[in-house]
């Protein structure tokens, strides 16, 4: 059964940086790809970056040019870079594939506030 650990949330000021790690149980983020989502309170999941298994980058419109996706192969690992905050970026940040293939984590929260 495929598990997914998110980290590097945290509580970063208007215009900083987080970067968020996602492990995953095997290298399936090799052969099916890898999307980052996010829940902010009362809004539904929405996939804001997404990296396919021939590692073809998308985007969501809100994050386009802040936000980057990157994939470790060798550690089943993938991360989301993400730059130049804004408050409307806080939510509970998930790992899954480009389609939520896999049972979601436990995510990891980031607030970005003054």
């Amino acid at each position: 059964q495929v598990q997914l650990v998110e980290s590097g949330g945290g509580l970063v000021q208007p215009g900083g940086s987080l970067r968020l790690s996602c492990a995953a149980s095997g290298r399936i983020f090799i052969d099916y790809g890898a999307g980052w989502y996010r829940q902010a309170p009362g809004k539904q999941r929405e996939l804001v970056a997404a990296i396919t298994s021939g590692a073809s980058l998308n985007y969501a419109d809100s994050v386009k040019g802040r936000f980057t996706i990157s994939r470790d192969n060798a550690k089943n690992t993938v991360y989301l870079q993400m730059n130049s905050l804004k408050p409307e970026d806080t939510a509970v940040y998930y790992c899954n594939g480009p389609r939520p293939f896999w049972a979601w984590g436990q995510g990891t929260p980031v607030t970005v506030s003054s």
